[in-house]
C-alpha cells in the first residue's frame, strides 16, 4: 500500500512526502492522466468565471459593481480607476451585513498589493463606522467570524476604539478563533445544523475559502483547508449531475421546484464542470482562493455508473424552547442511482421554515428550467415552530418571519417540516406517514406531480404511476385527494384526511421491458395499508424486501426495526465517519483520503489493484 502525508507550510503550497514510490503501486500511470485531465480541467473553468465577474462591468460604467467585482478585476490587474471610484462609492453607505462583511475581506485581500493607501485607508475605516449584524443562523456566524478575524490579522495592533466590536484587534482575533474553532469541532463530530442547503452551501464554503487563501496561522489555514474538502465531500456523495439531491435543512420554493436554480449549482459546475455554467459570487471566492480539489472529490461526485446507498447524521439547528434537547439528531438516507436520485430525513420539526424532508431527483441532460422533482409535504405553520428555534415573543412571531419568508404562513407552501410526519426510506422506496392534529392550521397532505412528468395515471388499482426521464414512479396514497392545476402547469395532489401518507416505489427504466410491465410489477406486489387507529404501511419492494411502518413506531426491514442508535456521521461506498470520530475517509477506487482532525493531517493511501 503506498501512501503519502501531507504537510502544510505558510506560503499555503502543499509537500507531499512520500513514504513509498507510488510509481510502484498498479494502474498509477492511467491515474496521473486522469489527475492531470482533472486538474487542467478544473482550472480553466477557475479562469473562467475570474474573467466573466472581471469582465462582465465596463470600465466606462462607474453606476455598478460590488466588492466581488472588484476583487476579480484587481486579481487580473485591471480598471484600477473604476476600482478605486466604486470603493469610494460603496464606502458612502455600506449595508448587507454578513454579506457585506465576506465581499470586502474579498476584495480587501485581493488587493493588498494593487490598492492605493487612500482605498485601503476608506475600506479599513468601514469597520469602526459600520456594525454589521451577526444575525441567528449557523452561516453567518461562519460568514461573521471569518471575516472578523481576518481583518484582525490585517491590523493586529488596533485598539477598541476602532472597531464596531469595542474590542482590541486581538480580541476579535481570539473570539473569532475561539468559534469557528468550535463550529468546526461541531461539524466533525455530530454534523452540521444547516446541513445539506442548496440555498446555503456556498456560504460555508466563502469563510473556509478565505481562511484557507489568506490566514496567517498555519493551523487555521490547515484547518480551513481540510472542512474545504470535508463540505465538498458531504455535496459530492449527494448531487446528481450538479444538483443537490434528498433532504435539505434551508431551501427556497423556487429551488425546491427547479433545483438548478439553487445557488449550490454554480459551485457544481466550478467543482466538477458536470453543469451548466451558473455566475455566483460564492463560487468566485472559491476561485480566488486558489484552492484545488483533490481529484478524489471529482470522482465521488461524478462516478454514478453503480448505484449506491448513502446515510448521513445531521443535527437540527439549536433549539431554545419546547425542547429536551439543544439539538436532536436528524438522520439522513439517500439511494443514488444514473438515472435517480432519492433522498429523505426522518420527518418532524428538524428546521424551521424552510426544511425539505425528501425529495426525488431524475437526471435531465439540461436541468435549466426543468422541474425534474417529485416529493410530498405536510405544511405546518405555528408560532411553536418557531419558537423552538427562534427568542422573539410567540404572539408576532410568525409576522416577523413571513416579512423575509412570505410563504411560511401559506397553506400551498412546497417547504417547510412538521411534527405530524414521520418519513422512512430504504434504498428506493420512501414511506411518509401523517397524523395530523384537530385544529391544526394547514389540515392537509399535499403532493407535487411536475410538469415535466412524461406519464402521469392513476390506476384502478390505487396507485398513481408516473414517469421523470429514465425514473419509473409508483405512488400509493393512504387517503383520497383532490387534483389542483398549479400556475406553473404542474399538478398539486391535496388530501385533507388527517390520518395521511404515502408509498413510492421508484425504479430505473431500464428494468422492465416496458410501461405495461413496470404497472404490472407493482399491481402484484404484496401492500397493505390502513389509517386507523394510526397509519400505516406494510409493504413488499421490487427487491423483495419487507417493509414495515407505523406511526409512533420505529420502522422494519424484513422483521428487524431499524437502528437509529448507530446511525454513522457518513457511510457510503465513497465516504465513512463515526459520530465524534472527528475522522472522514474518501474513499474511489484504489485512492483513499483520510482528513483527521484529531492530529490535523491529511493522509493518502494507494491500495494495490485486484
Amino acid at each position: 500500500m503506498a501512501r503519502a502525508r501531507i504537510h502544510f507550510f505558510n506560503s499555503g503550497h502543499l509537500l507531499f512526502l512520500c513514504t513509498v514510490l507510488l510509481i510502484c503501486a498498479p494502474g498509477l500511470r492511467a491515474q496521473t492522466q486522469s489527475t492531470t485531465d482533472i486538474q487542467r480541467a478544473f482550472h480553466a473553468r477557475r479562469d473562467s468565471i475570474i474573467d466573466y465577474y472581471a469582465n462582465r462591468i465596463p470600465a466606462q460604467d462607474f453606476s455598478r459593481g460590488g466588492y466581488l467585482d472588484i476583487a476579480a478585476k484587481l486579481y487580473r490587474n485591471r480598471d484600477m480607476p473604476w476600482i478605486e471610484a466604486r470603493i469610494d462609492s460603496l464606502s458612502r453607505d455600506p449595508s448587507g451585513d454578513v454579506f457585506w462583511m465576506y465581499s470586502i475581506i474579498t476584495a480587501i485581500y485581493t488587493g493588498q498589493k494593487r490598492l492605493s493607501s487612500s482605498a485601503k485607508e476608506k475600506m479599513r475605516a468601514l469597520w469602526q463606522r459600520y456594525m454589521p449584524y451577526r444575525g441567528d443562523t449557523e452561516n453567518h456566524w461562519a460568514m461573521y467570524y471569518s471575516a472578523l478575524y481576518l481583518i484582525s490579522q490585517l491590523y493586529p495592533e488596533d485598539p477598541a476604539s476602532t472597531w464596531f466590536t469595542g474590542k482590541s484587534a486581538q480580541e476579535n482575533a481570539r473570539e473569532a478563533r475561539d468559534y469557528l474553532l468550535h463550529w468546526m469541532d461541531l461539524t466533525t463530530t455530530r454534523g452540521q445544523g444547516e446541513y445539506d442547503s442548496p440555498d446555503y452551501f456556498g456560504v460555508f464554503i466563502v469563510p473556509m475559502a478565505q481562511l484557507y487563501a489568506w490566514s496567517s496561522d498555519p493551523d487555521m489555514k490547515k484547518r480551513a483547508r481540510m472542512m474545504l474538502e470535508y463540505l465538498i465531500a458531504d455535496f459530492a456523495a449527494e448531487n446528481l449531475n450538479g444538483l443537490y439531491t434528498g433532504a435539505h435543512s434551508r431551501t427556497y420554493p423556487h429551488a425546491v421546484l427547479e433545483q438548478w436554480r439553487a445557488p449550490s449549482t454554480a459551485l457544481a459546475w466550478l467543482l466538477w464542470g458536470n453543469t451548466p455554467f451558473k455566475p455566483r459570487g460564492e463560487a468566485l471566492v472559491l476561485a480566488l482562493s486558489g484552492f484545488t480539489p483533490p481529484d478524489i472529490l471529482h470522482h465521488i461526485a461524478t462516478a454514478r455508473q453503480q448505484p449506491y446507498v448513502h446515510r448521513e447524521r445531521k443535527r437540527t439547528r439549536h433549539r431554545m424552547r419546547f425542547s429536551a434537547v439543544k439539538n436532536a439528531p436528524v438522520y439522513k438516507y439517500t439511494f443514488m442511482r444514473p438515472e435517480y436520485a432519492l433522498g429523505s430525513s426522518q420527518g418532524g420539526l428538524l428546521q424551521p421554515i424552510q426544511q425539505h424532508t425528501w425529495d426525488l431527483t431524475w437526471a435531465v441532460p439540461d436541468p435549466r428550467g426543468v422541474q425534474n422533482t417529485f416529493f410530498s409535504i405536510q405544511p405546518h405553520s405555528s408560532p411553536r415552530e418557531l419558537g423552538m428555534y427562534f427568542a422573539e415573543h410567540l404572539g408576532f412571531i410568525t409576522e416577523l418571519v413571513v416579512r423575509s419568508k412570505k410563504t411560511y404562513d401559506s397553506p400551498d407552501k412546497w417547504t417547510g417540516g412538521s411534527p405530524y410526519e414521520q418519513v422512512f426510506q430504504h434504498r428506493d422506496v420512501v414511506i411518509t406517514l401523517t397524523d395530523i392534529a384537530p385544529g391544526a392550521k394547514f389540515p392537509h397532505f399535499d403532493t407535487f406531480f411536475s410538469r415535466d412528468l412524461s406519464r402521469r395515471e392513476i390506476d384502478a388499482s390505487g396507485w398513481i404511476f408516473a414517469r421523470g426521464g429514465d425514473a419509473l414512479i409508483a405512488y400509493y396514497p393512504l387517503a383520497q385527494g383532490t387534483w389542483m392545476m398549479e400556475p406553473d402547469s404542474s399538478w398539486r395532489l391535496r388530501s385533507p384526511s388527517l390520518k395521511n401518507g404515502a408509498v413510492v416505489q421508484v425504479a430505473p427504466a431500464s428494468r422492465f421491458a416496458n410501461w405495461q410491465a413496470f404497472k404490472d410489477s407493482l399491481r402484484a406486489l404484496p401492500l397493505q395499508t390502513g389509517l386507523n387507529p394510526v397509519p400505516f404501511a406494510r409493504f413488499t419492494t421490487l427487491d423483495g424486501d419487507r417493509l414495515e411502518m407505523r406511526y409512533g413506531d420505529t420502522p422494519k426491514i424484513n422483521g428487524s426495526p431499524v437502528s437509529y442508535e448507530t446511525w454513522p456521521l457518513f457511510e457510503s461506498p465513497y465516504m465513512q465517519a463515526l459520530p465524534g470520530s472527528r475522522t472522514l475517509t474518501l474513499r474511489y477506487g484504489a485512492m483513499e483520503r483520510v482528513l483527521d482532525f484529531n492530529t490535523l493531517t491529511i493522509t493518502e493511501r494507494l491500495h494495490p489493484e485486484p
